[in-house]
């Protein structure tokens, strides 16, 4: 069955397409999955693991917010997923490549979204610092299976550390991804933004409206049309010089009038708490979890108990926080 799908890629696919049966392969090599292509294997692997798990309970943008609409880092995966497929499929593209990339582009991601990143990477500016890309590489390499990692593609894997940053994939597959990611955060983000009450439509840069379109879906629609006929044309992964534009105006206004309300009402608060927990187990790694501990000799106290936060829910760091700060009533009887 993994023979017949790998053939109807060479009748289905583009020329410039990654195929399944040319993939550079896994660092430990296994036996191949007698029906699922190498990157099926991997999209399902990526999916059955606990960090993917762990996304649901991860701010997006607003930080616990009050309502049961506003999207989590797990609603943001599956909306890449979903833009970055459609576009891999009209491009006839590996659409599973791809799709292994989005599901796990984001498995790094530190609890209380960007605020969190960025207290991270202060905390640990002389090891190296802290970027959720590269967390989300050593995720899936290092992190899961008890240590083992999951053993991905190395198309897969290259997805991953280069969604975001100035690295760009070597596939164009994975190359879609950093524009549906971009694509997704931007206007999803709009749609909450206004929902919390923060900005209105009419508040919008009005060029890129009228560019882009004046609601969610056709926002979306415009973008990936024009991706679409832009790939079409180059035989590459891009957008033209208006959509782009336009898009990368929103992108600017989101950072200005809510990414930064954001950071003025929380990111201290994010700060506070996480330092907290970081200096904490800094001084006691005995507390750390077995699974952390035997990894120290490995990588270190502080590489250790920076994986250990950045792996925290929104809701378990809160726990852990009020367990070993917040001081608790005694029941006298």
């Amino acid at each position: 069955m993994r023979e017949d799908q790998e053939q109807m890629e060479r009748q289905i696919l583009s020329d410039w397409a990654t195929f399944s049966d040319e993939s550079r392969g896994r660092e430990h090599q296994i036996e191949p999955c007698p029906r699922r292509t190498c990157f099926q294997r991997d999209r399902d692997r990526i999916v059955h693991c606990k960090a993917f798990r762990r996304l649901g309970y991860k701010t997006q943008v607003f930080i616990s917010p009050e309502g049961d609409h506003y999207r989590d880092r797990l609603t943001h995966t599956l909306e890449v997923a979903q833009i970055a497929r459609t576009i891999a499929r009209s491009l006839r593209l590996n659409e599973d490549l791809t799709e292994a990339v989005a599901l796990g582009h984001d498995l790094g991601h530190t609890p209380f979204g960007h605020a969190g990143e960025r207290t991270l990477n202060r905390l640990c500016g002389d090891i190296g610092g802290f970027r959720h890309n590269e967390q989300s590489l050593r995720v899936v390499d290092c992190l899961e299976r008890d240590g083992d990692g999951l053993n991905l593609t190395y198309e897969v894997r290259n997805g991953i550390v280069c969604h975001t940053g100035t690295q760009h994939a070597e596939t164009p597959e994975g190359r879609i991804v950093h524009f549906a990611d971009r694509i997704a955060y931007i206007n999803h983000d709009i749609d909450d933004a206004v929902r919390a009450g923060l900005i209105v439509p009419a508040d919008l840069p009005q060029e890129a409206v009228r560019v882009l379109g004046a609601t969610h879906g056709d926002r979306i629609d415009t973008m990936v049309a024009d991706m679409v006929q832009y790939g079409e044309m180059e035989h590459d992964i891009g957008m033209s010089a208006e959509i782009h534009d336009a898009m990368m105006e929103l992108r600017a206004y989101l950072f200005r009038a809510v990414y930064a309300a954001q950071a003025r009402e929380q990111a201290h608060k994010v700060d506070d708490l996480l330092r907290a927990l970081y200096v904490y187990f800094i001084r006691h790694t005995d507390e750390l979890p077995e699974f952390y501990k035997k990894h120290m000799s490995r990588d270190g106290d502080r590489r250790v108990v920076c994986d250990y936060i950045a792996g925290m829910t929104d809701r378990f760091a809160v726990a852990k926080y009020t367990e070993l700060f917040i001081p608790r009533s005694w029941n006298i009887k």
